[in-house]
């Protein structure tokens, strides 16, 4: 495998886990029958912009590296408030 092999998979890579994150959140929304965001929206948020970044650093492209990583900012800051003040009847941990 040459390296613009690798580097398109971990780019796919991270935009599967970014895009998994809408799945995550369709489903845990179709089970509480309202709209949510489950904590592992977050997860999935950081682990796939985090991939994202690395791949958009490698690339050297200043506009996706600027988005990825004011977003990552955001997902961290949310997951923050999720895990220091959980509500009663939260998903902390659970997808």
């Amino acid at each position: 495998m040459d390296n613009d092999t690798l580097w398109l998979i971990v780019g796919f890579l991270g935009q599967g886990l970014f895009s998994a994150r809408f799945l995550v959140q369709w489903l845990a929304s179709e089970r509480q029958k309202r709209s949510v965001i489950p904590t592992m929206f977050w997860y999935f948020s950081i682990f796939g912009g985090v991939t994202l970044l690395v791949y958009s650093i490698h690339k050297q492209d200043p506009v996706f590296i600027l988005g990825q990583g004011m977003g990552l900012l955001i997902y961290f800051r949310n997951l923050y408030f999720v895990l220091r003040h959980p509500r009663a009847g939260d998903d902390v941990g659970q997808a």
